[in-house]
């Protein structure tokens, strides 16, 4: 008899010398925090996403800006890690080395639930950085530190004026070319990739299932809902990453799984 899907992926991420996880929104939305679309609602409905995530939405409204990502500030302090998250920092911590964690998600859970080796793509939403290049630095200073900025909505700097922003990649900005190519390399170097809560629509992260499947990679998609990515996996686990991540990762009796391959 074959294997069950689970116990094969199961199998296959035992034998494996390097591992990926590439996480999306759907795995925070699990510990509470809404994705960005979800977030548009109350106040919010009535503005387009360019207003609130781009740089030019930000030279426009300021305010309005920073005070949203003020109350998706306060929903990722409140929220915690799920067993998804705990699970893959239990497997990190008892397999040093094998599993790294490429995440499109701008909260910090993934940390808190004890994973050390993680690569943001679009940035850290607690972060302060300026909005504009820092004049001191132009001068041949150092860098003033966000952190000195007078209290306001946004904070700004009292010597020149620039203001600080959340430290996210927006709409029309660039990902971090550092951490963008610490995530090529560990999807060519993978022996499995977790694609896990995603929707595989954001490139060019999507794009990096895709470098892993072309270097010889075995894709999973971890999902309860299809995924533009489904028809790159070699297996298709339906359920939710708290779920199945710790069935997969921590040593439970996996039970029937909803699966395609």
């Amino acid at each position: 008899m074959p294997p069950e899907p689970i116990d094969e992926v199961r199998g296959w991420l035992a034998e494996a010398p390097h591992v990926a996880v590439l996480t999306g929104a759907g795995m925070s939305a699990e510990s509470g925090i809404a994705t960005f679309r979800d977030a548009l609602t109350g106040l919010w409905a009535r503005f387009d996403p360019q207003q609130l995530a781009s740089p030019e939405g930000f030279a426009a409204d300021p305010a309005l800006v920073w005070d949203w990502y003020a109350s998706r500030r306060a929903g990722v302090i409140a929220a915690e890690p799920n067993a998804g998250h705990r699970a893959l920092a239990d497997f990190e911590r008892r397999h040093p080395g094998r599993l790294h964690v490429i995440t499109q998600n701008v909260d910090d859970l993934h940390q808190r639930a004890g994973s050390e080796k993680v690569i943001r793509l679009h940035g850290d939403i607690l972060e302060d950085r300026w909005f504009d290049a820092c004049h001191r630095h132009a001068r041949g200073a150092n860098v003033c530190d966000p952190g000195w900025a007078e209290p306001g909505s946004p904070p700004a700097c009292a010597e020149c004026g620039n203001r600080v922003r959340p430290g996210v990649v927006w709409f029309g900005e660039a990902l971090p070319v550092a951490a963008l190519e610490a995530a090529e390399q560990l999807a060519r170097r993978c022996a499995v990739m977790l694609v896990v809560g995603t929707s595989g629509a954001v490139h060019p992260a999507a794009g990096l299932a895709y470098t892993a499947r072309r270097a010889g990679a075995k894709v999973v998609i971890v999902n309860p809902q299809p995924s533009e990515l489904d028809a790159l996996a070699l297996r298709r686990l339906q359920g939710t990453a708290a779920t199945l991540l710790r069935r997969l990762l921590a040593g439970e009796p996996p039970g029937p799984v909803s699966a395609t391959g």
